[in-house]
């Protein structure tokens, strides 16, 4: 259970295995009114949700004039949802802009590891924002709201 004392939310990370890949840590959300997980990562600019998982919501994007880079590609078209209901534990992130791109590849490895689905990645942008610090002993993620 996430625990806000003062000005920080705690929220529990699950770090998996990706066997020779190194390791995930993975976090619970919720959004569309609905539990999801995403994989916290630094290494993203940006917070990303995968377009199949967003389209079964019903919910619109906008496709952008921008290519994203990563994920192994420098020329991955990519579309643009406004979130407006994104809970990190007990924070409450209002309105802010994810990028969506198909990131089924993730899923399917994920799924060959035994892994559960996962809705994205939790990126650099609200973990700046949230002044985010990761506990990989703790196995915590901090945020500052």
């Amino acid at each position: 259970m996430p625990l806000k004392k003062k000005n920080k939310t705690t929220i529990p990370l699950r770090i998996i295995d990706m066997h020779e890949e190194g390791y995930h840590p993975l976090v619970n959300v919720t959004v569309f009114g609905k539990p999801f997980i995403l994989v916290l990562d630094t290494g993203a600019s940006k917070t990303a949700f995968d377009q199949n998982m967003v389209e079964a919501q019903g919910r619109e994007f906008i496709l952008s004039d921008r290519l994203s880079t990563g994920l192994g590609t420098n020329n991955m078209t990519s579309s643009t949802a406004i979130i407006h209901d994104l809970n990190i534990g007990s924070l409450l992130v209002e309105e802010f802009e994810v990028a969506v791109l198909d990131l089924s590849a993730i899923n399917i490895a994920y799924a060959q590891l035994g892994y559960p689905e996962v809705l994205g990645v939790l990126g650099g942008d609200l973990l700046m924002k949230y002044k985010a610090v990761i506990n990989y002993g703790k196995r915590l993620l901090i945020l500052k709201d």
